[in-house]
């Protein structure tokens, strides 16, 4: 078995969800969650099949970011996993309804941040085992700084 780390590309002013589902619907149902959470994001998203045929379902109103999804998806090479890139809103607009689809199995990541996909290979195929979400800690927050992380949180409109 080999495990090799998968660099992604997140397109600019973009975010990433990365998850394991197990169903052909997962695109159509990932679709609604991502209108009902927020009908003005742009998004696209694909979802690789582990069976049959094992294409790549794709769905997503920028065709871009649908491009992109598929491009990644390609590259890490996993079965029953997705990819979405969303613009114009952030992956905790969605979390709780992606949750809620019923074939998600497990999700990996949601973030702005370069990441790794970590895949193991084997005579089977493909599996994300885990993913490098940004950089290490360089330190820890001081009073300046946490007063700067909630200033930011009320800036944008998460906090009162």
């Amino acid at each position: 078995m080999e495990i090799k780390a998968v660099n992604v590309k997140v397109p600019e002013g973009a975010n990433i969800i990365i998850g394991q589902s197990h169903f052909i619907k997962t695109t159509e149902d990932l679709y609604e969650a991502l209108v009902n959470g927020c009908p003005r994001v742009k998004f696209g998203l694909a979802f690789s099949e582990a069976s049959g045929p094992c294409l790549i379902r794709h769905e997503g109103n920028d065709s871009e970011l649908v491009k992109s999804a598929i491009d990644t998806l390609m590259e890490i090479g996993a079965g029953h996993s997705f990819v979405i890139f969303i613009k114009d809103a952030y992956p905790l607009n969605f979390l709780t309804s992606i949750r809620n689809v019923p074939e998600i199995v497990n999700l990996f990541c949601a973030t702005a941040n370069p990441i790794q996909v970590l895949v193991a290979r084997s005579e089977l195929g493909g599996g994300i085992v885990g993913v490098v979400d940004g950089y290490a800690p360089k330190g820890i927050e001081n009073e300046t700084q946490k007063t700067e992380r909630k200033k930011f949180l009320r800036q944008i409109g998460y906090k009162l």
